[in-house]
């Protein structure tokens, strides 16, 4: 393997300390402005980087690097409105490519500027040598300014994992989180892919997916999901349930019952807790009678585990 040498290796890191910080560190800090002789308007682009200039709008390409997957349409009318009665106040940025330019950041102003039916928008035209870095830029910058939901968030965290080999220590130091905000994050990919689509949706908060994410598996989840949906749950509520379902189970006590409960009493404890999502206590009397005594812990749970046995 070719060793890099110690100036190679600074101009690496430098260059990732750069992309780190997001697009500003990579726009100039007074960026030139193309300006047109006759009305003073932004004028063409002359070839240059770091310049702003009004570009066409039917020459920009879509950002493959995309994380944003959600655009609030009644959002989008308000920008497009804004657009039509006072126009463009902030340049999307782009780079070039062999068929025109490439977006990467603004593409909520694009497309409302496209919906105002104009031909022609101002942009920040900058270098962005690889699709390394163009990924990071985008995920980066998004996930600064807070324009992505939870999940969009948990996708563009595994991306930069997955394409641009990062670690969670390297996400966290590019973003300016804690590595464990990051952390938890990720482990929103493990929840079932219903319960990811309500985080999208804002139907559940980040609080309630965490809480779930404790959950022994996926069927208990949506059980509890569905619960937070049609009560109403709020998060100490969930984690109240949750809390109580991993409870662990108390020492035999100096009853003869607890004394001698066998290995397979314990394991259908167990299996008992898994599905109900609460703690489960099985008692044997002799000629094969005995008792289960369920434990609810509000009646909200309470009427949880009545639609259980109810079979809804």
């Amino acid at each position: 393997m070719k060793k890099l040498s110690s100036d190679h290796k600074f101009m690496s890191d430098q260059k990732k300390s750069v992309l780190g910080r997001g697009l500003n560190a990579l726009i100039p800090k007074n960026p030139r402005m193309e300006v047109n002789v006759r009305d003073g308007s932004v004028g063409y682009d002359t070839g240059e980087t770091g310049i702003i200039a009004s570009i066409d709008i039917a020459k920009i390409h879509p950002n493959p690097f995309q994380p944003r997957t959600d655009f609030d349409q009644e959002s989008l009318a308000e920008l497009t409105r804004s657009i039509q009665e006072k126009g463009i106040i902030q340049p999307i940025t782009v780079r070039r490519i062999d068929t025109g330019y490439q977006i990467i950041s603004g593409e909520r102003r694009l497309r409302a500027t496209q919906a105002a039916h104009l031909r022609q928008i101002p942009a920040y035209i900058i270098a962005v040598e690889t699709d390394e870095d163009m990924l990071e830029i985008a995920l980066i910058e998004n996930i600064q300014r807070e324009y992505l939901n939870s999940m969009e968030i948990a996708n563009a965290y595994q991306r930069l994992i997955d394409e641009c080999r990062l670690t969670q220590d390297d996400i966290a130091k590019r973003v300016g989180k804690d590595r464990s905000t990051v952390t938890n994050f990720i482990r929103l990919l493990k929840l079932p892919v219903k319960i990811q689509d309500g985080l999208r949706k804002e139907k559940i908060s980040m609080g309630h997916a965490r809480a779930l994410i404790a959950l022994p598996n996926e069927r208990v989840q949506l059980r509890l999901y569905e619960k937070i949906i049609d009560g109403g749950l709020s998060v100490r509520k969930v984690e109240d349930i949750v809390r109580s379902a991993q409870q662990p189970k108390k020492k035999s006590g100096p009853h003869k019952e607890s004394n001698n409960a066998s290995a397979s009493i314990q394991s259908l404890e167990e299996r008992l807790r898994q599905a109900l999502g609460t703690k489960v206590k099985v008692r044997t009397k002799g000629s094969g009678r005995g008792e289960i005594i369920v434990e609810y812990y509000s009646l909200d749970d309470f009427d949880r585990l009545m639609d259980l046995f109810s079979g809804k």
